[in-house]
């Protein structure tokens, strides 16, 4: 079925999922899920304009969600970017296509001529590769804007700017602005997003050799920071170099919170998967350590979950918590930001709460999370890439979904072991 067929199923059959209990998950035999508070101090940046939902300013309990199924039937979705007007760009890791999701659910599949074939004749879909992730220049009110897009192609992971106009749904002038990112099956990183020093963030893996985070010449497993044109970005910690982290197995996850803390989820190998607040010129350990060391040299992670409990690929970050969405996982992890996140400006650095499991086992893998104007989060189901069980109704499969999540703060009862 095409993309237009699924938006034609999936305006039928919307469908609302009210009530989920969200509940702290224990973990069965080690390693246990752990956070640490305080956390390090935050990084120096302009503080994003990010929402928090409800209008809370900090939630240090348990929270509720209503689930509402706005799009279905997208194939193999990765990335995900707001548009005006509450609307959403998705990308297609294996299809290399890319598609607006409208608030009714319609799915508007790009042009498929121009820069979208252009964009489709250069990626290569191998493993975990393919057109991964996508960011949009948020000062942009449309109807052309700029996107960037991170691909995998013959030799490389690159990154990619272009022009979409809106109205005519035609995606041109595509250019590369970074190549020369070290690709494999596996570990190939993708999630880019927009700073609030209006830069850009590029999340990279290892590309399957370790040493790659530990090198400082390797653009494998780090984090980047360019300009939209591709440059290393002045202030960065080496001049003239894009790294801006190193020591990374494989992020997926950026976002920083109303304080300007930067954050990203990190793939653990074996043992424990990370939420890490990043500082300009850090270590993250990869791959001498995983999961909290205690090591010098390397900064430790703020919170940690078995592998088989996350997997975690795009987050959110409100003025609440940080949402990390997780694959093998199946549930979205909520991180609770202790106290008011403005304190930092006084020099304060607010902790951590207790980790709380959100939507498990109801949507299956879960890879990107978005904190919408709304005060909603935005989650993307993936049980169609070849390791999930995509859901059927009526003999119909209706994965992948773009989920609405509506929080609210409750006093829940938290589950035993």
């Amino acid at each position: 079925m095409d993309l237009v067929a699924r938006s034609a199923a999936s305006s039928a059959s919307r469908l609302v999922v009210a009530g989920v209990a969200l509940l702290l998950v224990g973990c069965t035999g080690a390693p246990e899920p752990g956070v640490v508070s305080p956390s390090p101090t935050a990084s120096a940046s302009a503080a994003p304009s990010g929402a928090t939902p409800s209008g809370a300013d900090a939630w240090d309990g348990q929270v509720t969600a209503d689930v509402e199924v706005i799009a279905e039937e997208l194939p193999v979705p990765w990335g995900l970017a707001p548009l005006p007007g509450g609307r959403f760009l998705v990308t297609m890791r294996d299809d290399a296509t890319l598609a607006v999701v409208h608030p009714t659910g319609d799915v508007e599949p790009l042009a498929g001529s121009g820069g979208a074939q252009e964009l489709a004749d250069q990626t290569v879909a191998d493993g975990e590769g393919g057109l991964l992730g996508v960011a949009v220049d948020p000062e942009d009110a449309g109807p052309v804007i700029t996107v960037f897009l991170y691909r995998t192609g013959e030799t490389d992971n690159a990154v990619l700017r272009a022009e979409l106009d809106l109205d005519s749904g035609v995606l041109r002038d595509l250019t590369t602005v970074l190549d020369g990112i070290p690709k494999a099956s596996n570990h190939n990183g993708g999630r880019i997003a927009l700073g609030p020093d209006g830069y850009l963030y590029v999340a990279t893996g290892d590309a399957g050799d370790p040493a790659n985070a530990q090198d400082p010449e390797s653009l494998a497993g780090k984090i980047l920071r360019i300009t939209p044109d591709g440059e290393p970005t002045p202030g960065n910690p080496d001049a003239g170099s894009p790294v801006w982290s190193m020591g990374h197995r494989n992020v997926q996850g950026l976002g920083w919170d109303p304080s300007g803390r930067m954050f990203a989820g990190e793939f653990g190998q074996d043992e424990l998967d990370e939420l890490n607040v990043i500082e300009p010129g850090g270590n993250y350990g990869w791959p001498e350590v995983e999961g909290p060391g205690d090591e010098a040299g390397f900064i430790d992670p703020v919170a940690w979950w078995p592998t088989s409990e996350a997997s975690p690929s795009g987050i959110a970050v409100t003025g609440e918590a940080v949402y990390l969405a997780g694959l093998r996982g199946e549930r979205l992890w909520r991180v609770p930001l202790l106290g008011d996140a403005s304190a930092v400006a006084d020099g304060e650095s607010p902790g951590f709460g207790e980790p709380q499991a959100l939507l498990e086992g109801e949507f299956g893998r879960l890879r990107a999370v978005h904190a919408g104007p709304d005060g909603a989060l935005y989650v993307l189901t993936n049980n169609t890439d070849g390791r999930g069980e995509p859901t059927t109704e009526d003999g119909r499969v209706v994965d992948d979904r773009l989920l609405r999540v509506t929080l609210t703060p409750c006093e829940c009862t938290v589950a035993d072991d």
